[in-house]
């Protein structure tokens, strides 16, 4: 069950941050470098080309039954922006074939509403894992971008996204929490509702106490939680005990550029982590660039991404 062939792995080392000179020449420098055919190329070709990423994960604490237990992550979905069925097929079946042992969808299955889902709901029912397929909610989830005509109808909507993930065959967390047990050792799952430091209609969304209440005497902990901003917040102040913490949002700002070996993005000017693996002491915090798009319909040198982790002991 568990991927221990030494597969070839790589782990995404973004730095957490460059001066504001630095960073205002290297976006002078992408403006000057993307013409409009390159804004077409994203859309057409950009959109849907998935990237498989490679993470090893070393985790303190790591039991002996969960060395080389394979997760694999998607995020921001957002199905109300998919023009091509065939493409988003594609990159789930490219999930499908690494057999991960748990899967992790950390929010935003739409832009806004509920009914966005209903025609992908035969594509994402697919995936599949022998330990279970995990999910929470994101910011666009709750639908508070949109006008409802009342507040019935909000909620009305957030019901259907939450039944959505039933449909799917996902275990949505809700201030929640799952414990995996193999040979009598022990991992928890916590899930939250969506918590942001930077937009205060989520400010308190989510409980994280509540959530993890109960799972004192697992050794291992992982968070998932739609923000990065999360971390900061709250995550590696108050809450120590979390091993790993696993969010997406920011989708990269959808656009980025490569210099000598360094991805750039206008993301950096809005988040700290903002793509990539992230440590602070024994803490760890994963951020998904996103499986699908919104506002713009594509991505440019930051393709979607499907992320594949490797857990190991220390």
């Amino acid at each position: 069950m568990f991927n221990t062939n030494g597969a070839v792995e790589s782990v995404d080392k973004e730095g957490t941050g460059i001066s504001r000179s630095d960073f205002l020449m290297k976006t002078a420098l992408i403006a000057a470098s993307v013409p409009a055919v390159a804004l077409t190329w994203g859309i057409l070709s950009g959109a849907h080309d998935y990237h498989l990423r490679r993470v090893r994960l070393v985790i303190r604490n790591l039991p002996k039954a969960f060395q080389g237990m394979t997760i694999g992550q998607i995020s921001d979905i957002h199905t109300g922006s998919f023009f091509n069925r065939t493409a988003v097929k594609g990159g789930v079946e490219m999930l499908l074939r690494e057999k991960a042992d748990m899967v992790f969808f950390t929010g935003d299955l739409v832009n806004d509403r509920a009914e966005e889902v209903k025609d992908y709901i035969d594509i994402f029912d697919k995936i599949r894992a022998p330990l279970g397929v995990y999910s929470t909610l994101g910011n666009h989830d709750y639908g508070a971008y949109k006008g409802w005509a009342s507040p019935q109808a909000k909620r009305k909507n957030l019901d259907a996204v939450i039944h959505a993930h039933k449909l799917l065959g996902y275990e949505l967390l809700q201030d929640q929490n799952r414990t995996i047990t193999l040979n009598g050792e022990k991992l928890a799952i916590i899930g939250v509702h969506n918590i942001s430091a930077k937009e205060s209609i989520f400010y308190g969304n989510g409980d994280l106490a509540k959530a993890k209440k109960g799972t004192e005497d697992a050794p291992v902990k992982l968070l998932l939680s739609h923000d990065p901003t999360h971390w900061d917040k709250e995550v590696n102040s108050g809450f120590t005990d979390i091993d790993v913490m696993f969010s997406g949002h920011t989708h990269g700002t959808q656009f980025g550029v490569t210099i000598g070996g360094e991805c750039y993005s206008p993301a950096q000017l809005s988040y700290e982590q903002w793509a990539g693996l992230y440590q602070k002491g024994a803490q760890q915090l994963y951020v998904n660039r996103g499986f699908g798009y919104l506002g713009y319909p594509g991505r440019v040198g930051m393709p979607p991404e499907i992320t594949i982790f490797e857990l190991s002991g220390s």
